[in-house]
């Protein structure tokens, strides 16, 4: 099995079901807080190749939500830079393995590339709190 190392937000409920459904298929897991790397636009990118810019962003951000960064109006160098500086605005999770990289997580994709042991209902990306806002991670 992979050793994954897999950036989350510690407390969002859908990274820690997606961390889960790995380590249930046999996978090694490395939980790393996506807020606190020194990400820069060249660590960053390859985990979007082959993926339009809006598709980079997290849609529960807040600064996303309120309008005030629209994805589907920046280009990849401007949102590298306003990522770097709020992580908060990167898609979740970020996954690499092997040398591979990938966000979000589509179940399909990740089976294709890691495989995954079917239980439970389907991931989803999509927040399932209704203000968007996770409880801080326990310590």
């Amino acid at each position: 099995m992979a050793v994954i190392v897999f950036y989350e937000k510690p407390g969002c409920a859908n990274n820690t079901r997606q961390k889960q459904a790995l380590i249930r298929s046999g996978h090694d897991v490395v939980a790393l807080d996506i807020r606190v790397q020194a990400w820069t636009p060249d660590t960053l990118r390859p985990f979007f190749i082959g993926r339009p810019v809006a598709d980079w962003f997290n849609r529960a951000a807040p600064r996303v939500k309120s309008g005030a960064v629209v994805p589907e109006l920046m280009q990849a160098d401007e949102a590298l830079a306003a990522m770097c500086v709020d992580p908060l605005l990167i898609r979740r999770p970020l996954m690499e393995s092997d040398g591979r990289r990938m966000v979000g997580f589509d179940e399909a994709a990740v089976n294709a590339w890691l495989g995954l042991v079917p239980e439970g209902p389907p991931l989803t990306e999509v927040c399932p709190r209704s203000d968007g806002a996770c409880p801080p991670p326990k310590v």
